[in-house]
């Protein structure tokens, strides 16, 4: 008898398996670094036209400029909110934990990584960023903002000519489905791809390392789960209709690809197939939202910030007033608009963040060499937040639609 795994089973496998080879091997594991790579190639390969074609067609199949306007607007509230919210259970779960006390880190020769040391745009020219001088450089360097605002014109300017531009999305809608296919194909590679991603970094961070701070990494992770088990859960039933186990069952997938790639950016296309396939939310919803919220929601590096202030506080002896808590949450939820969702993001939006209150820099080093533990974890919350605002725009715009249909009956 012939037993046959289904994807999210075969995944799973490989993730165990890559903890108990690293757990056994160590570093001499990283012989499987090369299957990480390729499958990171392959997804990277198919990130920027699965953007570009799922939501120029997307974007052309709404006739109704207002409509994308409103799922804009609801999509951006909902990322703003679950991240300012997930902020503060960061900043409750480390104080609850205290990750900083009693912790004795040796201080000699610490050095800041050098990307939270970049300066960063303001205001102003991140929003101007998001407009491509060339779409064309837009396409061919990945920038996943300017591409979005690329697509949303192409998209628009479909919708207002009309007749005349239907070959365009015929052929933009073709290629849709030929990327969809690609991705699914590329998703055959994910077990192997994850087990040469995962093993090698198990194998690199012994339990030596992490001991010392291992009361951070725990506030991440229970403040992480609590936040998808109580926000996300209690959004995709309440405002999107839908049971909180067959969505984390849906999306189990591309959380476990984000847990080991560490990039929300890269998660994008398993993202899209599990939401639109296995959710049930409308393509030209996931389009959008999807890629949108690769770039601005960061529910878990939110978190992430949260525990590493208190850490950081804590560990230099610092205390932190109301004011100064209050400046945290602020900038997390503004400093993660235009953050590139790529591995180490969360690194620079913590410079950010201990500059607002004045506090040394240098408690960035105390946590980097756990940084890339804690990132797969905060990237997995990130995607599954992406998700969930996904069901929840496609639940609102249901009841909007029956709403207009009983009003014109």
């Amino acid at each position: 008898m012939k037993i046959k795994f289904n994807l999210v089973t075969q995944i799973f496998i490989a993730f165990v398996l890559a903890i108990i080879l690293g757990s056994i091997f160590g570093s001499s594991i990283d012989f499987l670094k090369p299957l990480g790579d390729l499958f990171l190639r392959l997804i990277k390969f198919i990130i920027v036209p699965l953007i570009l074609s799922t939501l120029v067609v997307g974007v052309a199949s709404s006739s109704d400029p207002k409509q994308l306007g409103r799922i804009g607007l609801k999509t951006i509230i909902y990322y703003l909110g679950t991240t300012a919210v997930a902020i503060t259970i960061g900043l409750a779960v480390a104080y609850g934990i205290s990750p900083g006390k009693g912790v004795d880190i040796p201080t000699d020769n610490l050095e800041i990584p050098e990307v939270a040391t970049q300066e960063q745009d303001g205001a102003v020219a991140t929003l101007l960023n998001i407009i491509p001088e060339n779409p064309f450089d837009a396409l061919s360097s990945g920038n996943i903002l300017q591409v979005i605002f690329f697509a949303l014109f192409i998209g628009l300017g479909i919708t207002f000519v009309g007749e005349k531009a239907q070959p365009v999305y015929r052929f933009f809608d073709g290629f849709a489905e030929i990327m969809y296919k690609i991705t699914g194909i590329v998703m055959k590679f994910a077990p192997i791809g994850i087990l040469g991603l995962l093993a090698p970094i198990i194998g690199q961070y012994g339990i030596s390392v992490l001991l010392p701070l291992l009361k951070v990494i725990l506030a991440v992770y229970l403040a992480c789960i609590l936040h998808a088990l109580i926000v996300y859960s209690l959004a995709v039933k309440a405002w999107g209709g839908m049971s909180p186990l067959h969505f984390f069952k849906g999306i189990s997938p591309a959380a476990l690809v984000a847990f080991s790639t560490a990039s929300s950016a890269g998660t994008l296309p398993v993202t899209i197939k599990n939401t639109t396939e296995t959710l049930g939310v409308p393509n030209k919803i996931a389009s959008f939202v999807l890629p949108l919220g690769a770039t601005i929601n960061m529910d878990g590096t939110a978190i992430y910030q949260g525990v590493a202030v208190i850490f950081i506080a804590q560990f230099y002896s610092l205390d932190l007033t109301f004011m100064q808590l209050l400046t945290v949450v602020l900038t997390t939820v503004l400093a993660s608009i235009g953050t590139a969702g790529v591995p180490g993001a969360g690194m620079i939006m913590l410079a950010m963040v201990l500059t607002s209150v004045n506090m040394p820099l240098e408690g960035i080093a105390l946590i980097a060499g756990i940084d890339r533990v804690l990132d797969m974890m905060r990237t997995t919350l990130n995607i599954v937040g992406d998700a969930s605002a996904a069901v929840v725009v496609a639940g609102s715009e249901k009841v909007t639609e029956e709403e207009i249909g009983s009003t014109q009956n």
